[in-house]
């Protein structure tokens, strides 16, 4: 499969590698509504703060939507939008392996880009996610009117680049179909079943029994299909159909044969398709003027319509799913995933996490009526948690720092020993979980009640028996557990079955 060069390849194909895991600090008094919603705003660098998601979030967000910056060689106000091709390029691999790491086996990204590096972004992820994992590459009719200064073309489009994280497993939810859309049935003959549109009779696949003359109710002959076309049926289906009153010759009896098609036998809604049009997603325009109404002074230049996202979210989410932004902008994709009841992870490294962001998601909680909150019928509720970057967990030498608090090891040991998000019980106890029939133990912090020097943080008798009394009931297996030190010898860790590692010394960071 062909690859992309560029001048610092090497070194950012192993960027992500690199990135130090860094606390998630919650900052209460910045979050708002119901804190329990499961929905994130994290201030940071977007890089930083993807690896620190990835102990608790890894293979869980089914859908990903980023608008990283276009590379248009001219400055935004909110973003530096001018970085040179390879420094693009640069930026947008460590991320995309990240975001890939966070993305469920059933779910897909999606990333707005234009031409300036669109046909590039297309072969950076089909390196990063794989070839066979490109969707479909959409294309968002954006401008309501002609760019007249345009030195060249009116840009009127953008793409969005859809890739699932396995093509195999992800299907895109249908679309609710439109009230504009079923008007177009009608029950001219008063079908005792329902309003009926009508379909081509002939196609231009060869039908080997395709080709005979048809007689209309009204007498009139027709000697057999347009020329270069077939009958889609042979005759005795023809007859079958005419029988069931599936067959339309229009309303005077003699006009050649069209194929009914009911309402009622139709599919609840519509296959996604690749071109979407300005009136049915919105424009940039539309975008615009939802900004304004929510910050009147401080208008981001790129801003994407609500209608926009939510055919996204639509598309490829279910309610309860979590769907992920890394690059938040003005929270766009963070307010529309609200109001269509899905939690959400938005990212924004900018100051506008908390001028525009915070804001604007705390009037989507007091039941904001922009954007889509009518189609969707939002009147308010929910909340977001509001976090900023910490230091890093692990010191220049990869090794864990020693004043982390107990739940936050515990999801870093478990990430690193299985590769997936540790899931926090209620109840803590020494006993993170099992997996493939290993069982995961940490003795930190205190966790068993003893917070002196080493008591509870050392491998005794004793503290193998309270580990062992955790455990789930009847699981006899091995065990791997972390502690400060173990004063048991390798024979009777052997025969116990216990793989012993000692902290912080043997916590390595998961690349």
């Amino acid at each position: 499969m062909p690859t992309l060069r560029w001048l610092t390849r090497d070194d950012d194909v192993r960027a992500a590698q690199a990135v130090p895991y860094r606390l998630l600090e919650e900052v209460p008094e910045l979050g708002a509504g119901d804190r329990d919603t499961g929905n994130m705003l994290i201030h940071g660098d977007n890089l930083d703060a993807l690896k620190a998601l990835l102990p608790f979030y890894a293979g869980q967000v089914r859908c990903i939507y980023i608008d990283p910056p276009y590379n248009t060689r001219s400055a935004f106000e909110h973003y530096d939008d001018s970085l040179e091709h390879s420094k693009w390029l640069a930026m947008m691999w460590p991320r995309l392996e990240l975001l890939r790491e966070l993305l469920a086996d059933d779910g897909s990204i999606w990333v707005s880009i234009d031409d300036n590096e669109g046909h590039y972004l297309k072969v950076l992820m089909d390196e990063v996610f794989g070839r066979s994992n490109f969707v479909a590459n959409v294309i968002w009719h954006k401008m309501f009117s002609v760019k007249n200064s345009a030195q060249y073309f009116s840009e009127d489009h953008d793409h969005i680049l859809v890739y699932a994280r396995n093509k195999a497993t992800w299907r895109p939810n249908l679309m609710a179909r439109s009230a504009k859309q079923d008007a177009l049935y009608k029950n001219v003959d008063n079908d005792p079943r329902g309003p009926w549109t009508s379909g081509d009779f002939s196609a231009r696949n060869f039908y080997g029994a395709g080709t005979y003359p048809v007689t209309t109710p009204s007498g009139r002959v027709v000697s057999g299909p347009p020329p270069g076309m077939y009958w889609r049926f042979s005759k005795e289906k023809l007859a079958e159909l005419d029988a069931d009153n599936r067959i339309w010759w229009g309303k005077e009896g003699n006009g050649v044969p069209r194929l009914k098609r009911f309402l009622s036998e139709v599919k609840d809604g519509r296959v996604p398709q690749t071109i979407w049009q300005y009136a049915e997603v919105g424009h940039t325009q539309e975008a615009k003027k939802e900004v304004v109404a929510l910050n009147a002074d401080d208008v981001f230049t790129t801003p994407k319509p609500e209608r926009l996202l939510a055919r996204v979210v639509e598309i490829a989410s279910n309610p309860g799913d979590i769907v992920l932004d890394s690059f938040l902008g003005s929270g766009t994709t963070a307010a529309v995933a609200h109001k269509m009841g899905r939690r959400y992870i938005g990212i924004e490294m900018g100051d506008h996490a908390v001028s525009h962001c915070r804001p604007r998601l705390t009037r989507v909680i007091d039941g904001e009526q922009g954007g889509v909150s009518e189609a969707v019928g939002w009147s308010g509720g929910g909340g977001f948690r509001f976090y900023e970057l910490g230091p890093a967990v692990f010191d220049e030498t990869g090794q864990i720092r020693p004043d982390i608090v107990f739940p936050l090891l515990a999801a870093h040991i478990w990430f690193a020993e299985t590769g997936t998000p540790w899931t926090r019980p209620e109840t803590l106890s020494p006993v993170l979980g099992v997996h493939d029939g290993r069982a995961i133990a940490l003795l930190y912090n205190g966790i068993l009640g003893d917070k002196s020097a080493s008591g509870g943080n050392v491998l005794t008798r004793a503290t193998l028996a309270t580990i062992r009394a955790a455990l789930p009931p009847g699981f006899s297996g091995p065990m791997t557990v972390y502690g400060e030190r173990s004063i048991l010898a390798d024979a009777t860790l052997d025969a116990a079955g216990v793989r012993f590692r000692q902290t912080p010394y043997d916590v390595k960071a998961r690349a």
